[in-house]
C-alpha cells in the first residue's frame, strides 16, 4: 500500500529505527529521535543498495518520488544512481573550490612580482569593487558573456567607460588564466569586445608653446606648499617621468656621483630598469630636500604616513592651487611638453627622446634598445632641457 503524506507526518518514533514503505523502492525510516529521512532500495550489478533522497518534511513525499523515479531512469540507462550522485557532490565541490574570485587570486599572487604598486592596486580595485560582488562565489566556468555583460552595463551606467572596459580587460585576463589551468574552457570576455560603449579618448592636458611654458615653470618655483610637495613640482618639468615614477622614488635609486636616477623595472610602466640622468637643476632639488627626507626611504614621503610615499594627488592638487585649471596641465603633461619642445624647438633626435621617455622603442630589426642606448646624449639632452627652461623663466618675449 502506497505512503500518504499524512502517514508519514503523523509516525511517531520508537524505541528502535523503522520503515515505512510506498511504491517502487522509496522508504521513510524513522529513527529513535523522530528524524525522519528517505532512502530508495535498489539492486544494481545483482547487488542491493541503498540511497539517500532527503529529510522529511523538507523533502515531501512528492518530492521524493520524483527523485526516486530520477533514480530509476538512470538504473534503466544501466547507471548507478548511487555513484551517479557522488560524482555530481563532487563535481559540485571541485566547482565551488573553482570559483571567479579562487583563481582570480591565484593569478594575481602570480603575477604582482612583475607589477608596480599602481598597477597591483588598480587590478585588485577592479577585482573587488566590480567583479568579486557579483561573480566573485560562483564557479568560474558557469559564467557566461551575458552574466559578464551585465557587469559592465552597471559600470557604463555610472559613467564610468573606460573603467568598464578595464574591467573587462582584466576579467578576460582570470578568465584565460582558468582555461590554461583546465578549469573553465573559454574566456566570455572576448564575444564582448563590440558590446561596449565608445570610449573617446582624450589627450592629457599639457602646454607646449614655450611662451606659455616660461610662467608656467616660474610659477612652479613660487609654489608656497611644503617642502616636499614643492621639490616634486619643480622636479616634474625637469625630469618628465611619469607621476607614479616620480612619487615612488627612493634614496637607494640616486646616484649623485653619476648624477643618475635608476627606476627599477617593476615601477616602470614597460617594465623595464630605467636611467634617468639629471641636471645640474635637478640635483640642486635633490640634494636641498636630501636634507629633510634622506633618512627616509621615499625621496617624497607622504605627509602623515612618512614609510609610504606621497600621495598620487599632490602634484596634481599644487597646479590645482597655482589656479592651472585641470584643461591647461595634468601631471602627465610635462611629458608631453619635454616631448614636444625638444624635437619641434631644440632639435634633438627623435630616439634620444623616446628612450628618455621610456617608451617602447625598437631598432630596426625588431628588438627593444637596453636602458643604455644614446646614454651620452641623453645627459647632453637633460642638462641642454634644463638649461632651456631656465632661459624661458627670464625671457619676457619669445
Amino acid at each position: 500500500m502506497a505512503l500518504t503524506d499524512t502517514k508519514a507526518r503523523t509516525a511517531k518514533p520508537k524505541e528502535k529505527q523503522y520503515k515505512l514503505y510506498d511504491e517502487k523502492g522509496l522508504l521513510l525510516l524513522v529513527h529513535p529521535n523522530g528524524s525522519k529521512y528517505w532512502r530508495y532500495k535498489y539492486r544494481f550489478n545483482k547487488k542491493e543498495k541503498s540511497l539517500a533522497l532527503g529529510v522529511y518534511p523538507e523533502v515531501t513525499l512528492k518530492k521524493a518520488r520524483a527523485r526516486r523515479d530520477d533514480a530509476r531512469e538512470l538504473l534503466s540507462d544501466d547507471i548507478d544512481p548511487g555513484l551517479n550522485k557522488q560524482i555530481q557532490k563532487t563535481a559540485s565541490s571541485e566547482a565551488s573550490e573553482n570559483n571567479f574570485k579562487r583563481i582570480a587570486e591565484e593569478w594575481v599572487l602570480k603575477k604582482q612580482a612583475v607589477w608596480s604598486p599602481e598597477h597591483l592596486k588598480r587590478i585588485k580595485r577592479i577585482l573587488n569593487k566590480d567583479l568579486f560582488p557579483w561573480i566573485g562565489n560562483r564557479p568560474i566556468n558557469d559564467i557566461t558573456a551575458p552574466d559578464l555583460l551585465a557587469i559592465l552595463r552597471r559600470i557604463e551606467d555610472r559613467g564610468a567607460v573606460v573603467t568598464a572596459k578595464r574591467t573587462r580587460q582584466v576579467a578576460g585576463m582570470v578568465f584565460r588564466y582558468g582555461v590554461a589551468l583546465g578549469v573553465t574552457e573559454r574566456d566570455p570576455s572576448h564575444d564582448l569586445k563590440d558590446a561596449l560603449t565608445a570610449h573617446v579618448t582624450k589627450h592629457r592636458a599639457s602646454i607646449t608653446e614655450p611662451k606659455e611654458v616660461g610662467p608656467l615653470i616660474k610659477a612652479l618655483d613660487g609654489y608656497q606648499g611644503t617642502p616636499v610637495v614643492r621639490a616634486a613640482l619643480k622636479l616634474a618639468p625637469l625630469t618628465f617621468v611619469r607621476p607614479g615614477e616620480l612619487r615612488h622614488a627612493e634614496w637607494s635609486e640616486i646616484n649623485f656621483d653619476n648624477a643618475e636616477w635608476r627606476i627599477p623595472a617593476e615601477r616602470m610602466k614597460m617594465k623595464s630598469d630605467h636611467i634617468v640622468p639629471l641636471s645640474k637643476q635637478s640635483l640642486d632639488i635633490l640634494k636641498e630636500i636630501y636634507q629633510l627626507t634622506g633618512h627616509r626611504d621615499h625621496v617624497f614621503p607622504n605627509a602623515r604616513s612618512p614609510r609610504r610615499s606621497m600621495s598620487d594627488n599632490a602634484v596634481l592638487g599644487a597646479l590645482r592651487n597655482l589656479d592651472i585649471p585641470k584643461e591647461k596641465m595634468s601631471g602627465h603633461g610635462f611629458r608631453a611638453m619635454a616631448r614636444t619642445i625638444l624635437d619641434e624647438v631644440l632639435k634633438f633626435p627623435p630616439d634620444w627622446i623616446e628612450h628618455q621617455l621610456a617608451h617602447a622603442v625598437r631598432d630596426v630589426h625588431g628588438r627593444a634598445y637596453n636602458r643604455t642606448a644614446h646614454l651620452e646624449g641623453r645627459k647632453k639632452m637633460m642638462q641642454a632641457w634644463a638649461d632651456y627652461l631656465d632661459k624661458l623663466k627670464v625671457e619676457k618675449n619669445l
